[in-house]
């Protein structure tokens, strides 16, 4: 079982980062959490990052969930044990909503923000407070600090096409995603383009 990966951030996405540990490449689904909470990729392969690691081995595959911090991976694994919440479903949970606010949701029983998730509907959320929310004092009122080393030099076009790219491997329709897309400011970054689409999605 790994536990982490410590070694060179190769790639950063909304949705996945590559490391490279020991000559070998990994590639880690992440949430918005964990992607804001890391340093950029810089193109030399001189950062070097930790993630601790969510393995889901299937009959057909094998993947890796990353995660910054090691409370945002202890709320994804509660999550996860939850019948009707799959691996795929609590990291978009995790990027709809922050640690802190969706521990909060839980711990206020607060059905309506917690079904606004995509593949949460009222009988999911309402199963997720019942079976989590005496579990969520670790979690309530936590905050992850994004870096703020480097900015994004990406222009407009290029922040819309990374944040559509990774709506739709969160689940979202191509047509969807970017009608919303279309609405919002066009000076937001990459990652609010998505947090701010997760919201009217």
């Amino acid at each position: 079982m790994i536990e982490y990966l410590k070694g060179t951030l190769v790639s950063l996405t909304a949705t996945q980062a590559i490391i490279e540990c020991a000559g070998v490449g990994y590639a880690l689904e992440i949430s918005l959490t964990t992607q804001g909470a890391m340093p950029p990729a810089q193109a030399d392969h001189s950062v070097s990052t930790t993630l601790w690691v969510h393995e889901v081995i299937r009959e057909d595959e094998h993947l890796l969930f990353g995660f910054a911090d090691q409370r945002e991976r202890a709320l994804f694994r509660l999550l996860i044990s939850v019948n009707g919440v799959g691996p795929n479903t609590a990291r978009i949970m995790l990027s709809t909503l922050s640690v802190g606010e969706l521990a909060g949701a839980i711990a206020d029983e607060d059905v309506r923000t917690i079904k606004h998730v995509k593949g949460i509907g009222a009988k999911t959320a309402e199963r997720v407070i019942v079976e989590l929310k005496d579990k969520m004092t670790p979690f309530v009122g936590t905050t992850y600090i994004a870096s703020t080393s480097a900015e994004s030099a990406n222009t407009l076009s290029t922040n819309k096409a990374e944040a559509l790219t990774a709506l739709t491997m969160l689940g979202y329709t191509k047509t969807a995603a970017e009608k919303v897309l279309s609405t919002l400011k066009p000076t937001l970054t990459t990652e609010e383009l998505i947090k701010e689409a997760l919201q009217k999605l």
